[in-house]
């Protein structure tokens, strides 16, 4: 297989028309380019130059080669190009997995951020319904990045972003709500706008009720963290929703647990060592986890 340097030697030759003005172009002895040369013909089995009282020119084997050569010189530049764009943070891809309740409130900020400062990086995002899922796309290679609560099992680079609080959504007018906060036992035998199967707050929900006793009395089931705020709101029972996944306006009451219920969120790195995976992440973590100030007066 012909080596860089070697089509390198070719080129410079033909651009400068003679051995000795491109061995000093290339910085390098007559004797080292004529070998480079001699290598190259060997591979392709026949002269590519001829050799003149005043200089060399291309035989018409080295005109046919000629194109090909400074296309693949061509090629090496745009890629050496773009590898140090990206390691600079100015180029490349990223893919992204997040939860689904993160995207807008805790993604959206990050990405319109690094959209003004660097336009040409090609982000490519995927949502998910659960931690393990997110998980999954980090080890399988489908994903260099993660943002999501802690997965049931990984052992791969992490960086913490922040506690999530996740807080109850009462109808208008519940009993519930003349308590200054809940608690678990608040929950006995209340209906609940819970989540589907396939979705991570449902079983971790039922469980941090189990740690207290009580067994959550699912009315109905959503995917949508959002969506179970919604119908809450509408009176169809109460929901445990992340702030995160709160809009601005929520048209019901909102209380604190006591102990107040989070779960920490976690950017999965895939690959800790890429310039982009690290930047991204960072960027993440030093925003951390957002409250909408009109959920937070809400909450009091």
């Amino acid at each position: 297989m012909p080596t860089l340097r070697a089509l390198e030697c070719l080129v410079a030759v033909l651009d400068a028309g003679s051995i000795t003005d491109a061995a000093v172009v290339l910085h390098m002895s007559q004797p080292a380019l004529s070998h480079q040369l001699a290598a190259l013909e060997r591979e392709i089995g026949a002269p590519l130059l001829e050799r003149l009282p005043r200089g060399v020119r291309a035989t018409t084997i080295g005109r046919a080669v000629e194109a090909d050569a400074r296309a693949a010189l061509d090629a090496v530049t745009r890629m050496v190009g773009a590898g140090r764009a990206a390691a600079r943070g100015e180029a490349g891809r990223i893919r992204l997995a997040c939860a689904e309740s993160l995207t807008v409130s805790l993604l959206a900020p990050v990405l319109r951020a690094w959209r003004r400062r660097a336009p040409h990086i090609e982000v490519l995002v995927a949502e998910a319904t659960s931690a393990d899922a997110l998980a999954h796309a980090v080890e399988s290679g489908q994903a260099d990045l993660a943002v999501g609560p802690q997965p049931t099992r990984w052992t791969g680079a992490s960086a913490a972003i922040g506690l999530e609080e996740v807080v109850a959504v009462l109808p208008a007018d519940h009993p519930l709500s003349r308590h200054d906060r809940l608690a678990f036992d608040d929950l006995r035998d209340q209906p609940i706008v819970h989540y589907h199967r396939d979705n991570g707050l449902s079983g971790w929900l039922d469980s941090e009720a189990a740690r207290h006793g009580v067994t959550l009395t699912a009315i109905m089931r959503t995917r949508q963290a959002a969506t179970a705020a919604q119908l809450a709101a509408a009176g169809l029972g109460i929901a445990l929703v992340p702030t995160t996944a709160l809009g601005t306006a929520v048209p019901a009451d909102l209380k604190h647990f006591e102990p107040a219920l989070t779960r920490e969120l976690l950017c999965l790195l895939g690959a800790p060592t890429d310039p982009l995976v690290r930047r991204f992440a960072a960027d993440l973590t030093a925003r951390g986890v957002p409250v909408h100030p009109s959920i937070r007066a809400k909450l009091g």
